[in-house]
């Protein structure tokens, strides 16, 4: 037997006010046999259901199975929020039975949280892992910072591209007093680092980023003339100008030969520091001989204007020496 394929809405149809299953209701003859209406519309209304029964668990195969997903207790505190990414990175103490302390981003699915978790509130969530993927669930935010940005920015955000950058002060590995307005008229590619941070993805990862860019633009001198680099340090109590002096000769290789004439390292007062920092929208924390962290890499134009900030440690310096060269012409 051939049978056509038909929608769902084709498989009934009103006639003259009553409901009729195509092919479902056979003709019969009344000589000599019982009229088949009841059973035959039994039979269709079975065949209807068990062809509904097969849809609704086509559909639901369709939903990502997570009964497997493994699940952990997740505790920390909030560095950032990135509402666009579905991201929070969290400085997390150890999950146990599953990884160390350490700090990293968790997509989480819950909508609510990006619009009241803040930089700095102390979280609790339980983080799931399956086969291809992680996410946080069941967040619950156990303690509120209330902190705001300053300097006429909102914490953790920063400013937006076309700002014009204060003149903040600081002091240089040299302990000889700079200013940012100094590096008008080049362009100035800035971040922030401290150098005891134990996450080789972090700090580390941000001064050998600069290592590469300082060498490559070496190789023009037109264009290394244009440029500067400044790294910053957000932990003033314990990077002295002599400890960023061995700490970024050792970065750029030329130890004792080195002059930072290009690449400089800044430190200041514990409020001089803040304001840069929450200025250009990076949260930090001291707590004992760690700073939970952020991250900020921001592109300054020789007018002193903001160019472009990475929020991140995923930029590439590939891709920001085409912005400073850009910038810089």
């Amino acid at each position: 037997m051939i049978h056509e394929k038909r929608s769902y809405s084709s498989w009934t149809s009103s006639w003259s006010g009553r409901t009729v299953y195509p092919r479902c209701i056979e003709r019969h003859s009344t000589r000599g046999s019982k009229p088949p209406f009841l059973t035959s519309r039994l039979q269709c209304l079975g065949a209807v259901l068990v062809i509904a029964v097969f849809l609704f668990v086509t559909m639901s195969g369709c939903r990502r199975d997570t009964s497997n997903a493994k699940r952990y207790e997740l505790q920390g505190k909030i560095l950032s929020v990135e509402k666009d990414k579905h991201l929070v990175t969290i400085s997390h103490e150890a999950v146990k039975d599953f990884m160390e302390a350490m700090t990293m981003p968790f997509v989480v699915r819950e909508e609510w949280v990006f619009d009241q978790a803040k930089p700095g509130d102390q979280i609790k969530a339980t983080l799931v892992v399956d086969d291809t993927e992680s996410w946080l669930e069941n967040v619950v935010i156990i303690e509120s910072n209330g902190e705001s940005g300053g300097q006429g920015s909102s914490a953790g955000v920063g400013p937006n591209t076309g700002d014009e950058v204060p003149d903040f002060a600081l002091v240089n590995q040299n302990n000889q007093p700079i200013h940012t307005r100094q590096y008008k008229g080049k362009a100035l590619l800035l971040t922030f680092i401290y150098t005891r941070c134990p996450i080789p993805e972090y700090c580390t990862l941000m001064s050998n980023n600069f290592a590469k860019i300082d060498q490559e633009l070496q190789k023009n001198t037109n264009l290394y003339d244009k440029t500067r680099l400044l790294s910053i340090t957000i932990d003033p109590d314990y990077d002295t100008p002599a400890v960023l002096r061995s700490y970024g000769a050792s970065h750029t290789g030329r130890f004792g030969e080195e002059t930072f004439s290009h690449w400089a390292f800044a430190t200041g007062s514990k409020e001089q520091v803040k304001s840069v920092a929450d200025y250009f929208g990076l949260q930090y924390f001291p707590e004992k001989d760690q700073i939970t962290h952020g991250l900020r890499t921001v592109l300054i134009g020789p007018d002193s204007k903001v160019q472009k900030v990475y929020r991140g440690n995923e930029w590439k310096p590939e891709e920001v020496l085409k912005d400073i060269e850009m910038v810089a012409r």
